[in-house]
């Protein structure tokens, strides 16, 4: 079983591979390309954000040629979102045998997220339990497990310690600023841990080059990025069945009409194999939540569509007789 989860993962990690050196499309022939249309992109947006009822943030990048539209740059609340930068600062520690995926830590219930807050691992678990570093990598990026995730800030200094690790890895326009306990305690807080469009999109484009992270570490992160259970309405929801999106959505509460983040950043593998990083920020919407993730799958297929149709795709050229 354990052979079959690390086959998966390569797999899983090929899909964002780095060492191209053209995407292949026709008959082993490289696909030519033409500008993307991004004045319409642009106008699809911004439609989007009028149907949002709240600060719409988002930012588009082909990964292979870093062609880059970022529209709303304000510090959008991450919530769940941050938990990307914190699985990979736990990676990095293993990287560096500072940590080992099979350390065995310690959950008591004084350690355990709100009521109110999501986290499998306390529901299983009322009375604490013992996990593995690898089981709560998976549960807080594939589950998005608060519990897990402020266990694994705590291997890592904190929240100074992940925002210490995002400016090694060179992200400026992204911090971590509290724990999920502090956030289920005061939903002010949520607006200290922000990020803009182009801090997530500087983030993804670490996580594909595999600049920061080991082969195998990128793919144990990648497998658990495609395999998350939640937000799949929005970056996946309206692209074509079938394409690899690896993504990390972020949601919080809804306060008197007002929903403070609904959020999901991602890779997008393309028909033709090349790799199309996406951020999207609602803040503060008074929108309701099948409109708000509607608005986010709106920009995934935009950005999706956009880079598709700039694909030409080679003729046959017919084989011409001696």
């Amino acid at each position: 079983m354990q052979a079959l989860g690390l086959a998966r993962a390569a797999i899983i990690a090929a899909a964002l591979c780095v060492v191209r050196s053209s995407a292949v499309a026709g008959q082993g022939q490289p696909a030519a390309s033409r500008a993307p249309d991004v004045a319409t992109l642009r106008k699809t947006v911004a439609a989007l954000a009028k149907q949002s009822r709240g600060q719409l943030g988002a930012g588009v990048e082909l990964l292979e040629t870093r062609e880059r539209v970022v529209m709303g740059e304000q510090h959008h609340p991450m919530q769940s979102v941050y938990k990307l930068p914190i699985a990979m600062a736990v990676l990095d520690r293993v990287d560096h045998k500072a940590l080992d995926l099979d350390t065995v830590v310690n959950v008591p219930p004084a350690m355990f997220v709100s009521p109110g807050q999501h986290s499998p691992l306390r529901d299983r678990n009322p009375n604490g339990t013992r996990v593995t570093v690898r089981e709560l990598l998976r549960l807080n990026t594939a589950e998005s497990d608060g519990t897990a995730c402020d266990v694994l800030l705590g291997l890592i200094g904190g929240p100074a310690g992940a925002t210490a690790y995002l400016r090694r890895i060179g992200v400026r326009e992204m911090v971590v600023a509290t724990t999920e306990q502090v956030i289920g305690r005061d939903q002010r807080a949520q607006y200290k841990s922000w990020a803009t469009p182009t801090g997530a999109l500087t983030l993804l484009r670490v996580v594909y080059e595999r600049r920061a992270l080991s082969d195998s570490s990128t793919a144990l992160l990648t497998r658990f990025l495609v395999e998350t259970t939640r937000g799949n309405a929005r970056l996946r929801g309206e692209v074509p069945a079938g394409t690899v999106v690896a993504h990390k959505p972020g949601s919080s509460g809804t306060l008197k009409g007002l929903t403070a983040a609904t959020n999901d950043i991602g890779i997008m593998t393309l028909p033709d194999g090349r790799h199309l990083a996406v951020a999207v920020f609602l803040t503060d919407s008074k929108a309701d939540d099948a409109t708000r993730d509607k608005v986010i799958a709106g920009v995934g297929r935009a950005a999706w569509e956009t880079w598709v149709a700039a694909t030409v795709r080679p003729t046959a050229v017919p084989t011409r007789s001696p």
